[in-house]
């Protein structure tokens, strides 16, 4: 009774120790066959079946030509200079033209009377007027003239000395002339004919188609002289001529 349980003890011990005799050779058998195992039939079993494509070689390649784009400006940024220490560029300036300067002289006429048997004779003297701007200021020196009286011994006035130019103006319809009363003064119808007529002349000598207005002391002059010399207004060189020629 004994004996067969050893025996069973005995075959059960030898069946384990065999069973782990087997686990450990089929264990290392395993990890042998791992460590071995060649990398190459892995990797074949694992890279896609489609096989690689091949690189055309460099004498099989087309030439690409590949463009180069034009080199870009570098913009380099420009100092910045305080405004106070910027110097300021002064520009000249164009040449005005001069204005014309007017005539330093200018001539104007006063007239005289020449004496001859039966008649007179108004005779013209040119007297130069300096910086004369206005018409109203070169009759008024040609009148200050004349009635000042000639320099020349032969040529006479019969405007009576002691007249004066009251007022003078030159306006667009014509002269207006003011003498003090010394003017009707004395003479002779001769006299009074060719007083009036140096007024006339001379007053037009800037414009000989002027018409003249003359005043003694403010008042228009209608008669001249005791034998009432009548005087038109406003007179005219014509119609001077016409009515009391020389």
């Amino acid at each position: 009774m004994k004996d067969g349980q050893e025996k069973r003890r005995v075959s059960t011990t030898a069946v384990i120790a065999g069973v782990c005799g087997l686990a450990l050779v089929t264990g290392g058998g395993i990890a042998w066959w791992t460590a071995n195992r060649s990398p190459t039939a892995d990797t074949q079993s694992v890279a896609p079946t489609t096989a690689p494509a091949l690189s055309p070689s460099p004498a099989e390649s087309p030439a690409v030509t590949i463009p180069v784009p034009p080199p870009t400006p570098v913009q380099v940024p420009q100092a910045q200079v305080p405004q106070a220490q910027v110097p300021q560029v002064l520009v000249p300036k164009s040449p005005q033209p001069k204005p014309l300067q007017q005539t330093d002289t200018l001539t104007v006429q006063v007239y005289w009377i020449k004496g001859a048997i039966g008649k007179f004779e108004a005779v013209p003297t040119k007297v130069a007027v300096k910086q004369a701007d206005n018409p109203d200021a070169v009759l008024q020196v040609a009148f200050n003239s004349l009635l000042a009286g000639p320099k020349d011994a032969s040529v006479s006035s019969e405007i009576p000395q002691g007249t004066k130019l009251r007022s003078l103006n030159v306006k667009s319809e014509g002269v207006y002339v003011d003498l003090s009363r010394e003017f009707t003064s004395g003479g002779g119808s001769n006299s009074m004919t060719s007083r009036l007529g140096q007024i006339i002349y001379t007053a037009t000598s800037l414009k000989p188609n002027t018409k003249v207005w003359i005043s003694v002391e403010g008042k228009p002059l209608e008669l001249l002289g005791g034998e009432g010399l009548e005087v038109a207004q406003p007179s005219t060189r014509q119609s001077f001529d016409k009515n009391f020629p020389l």
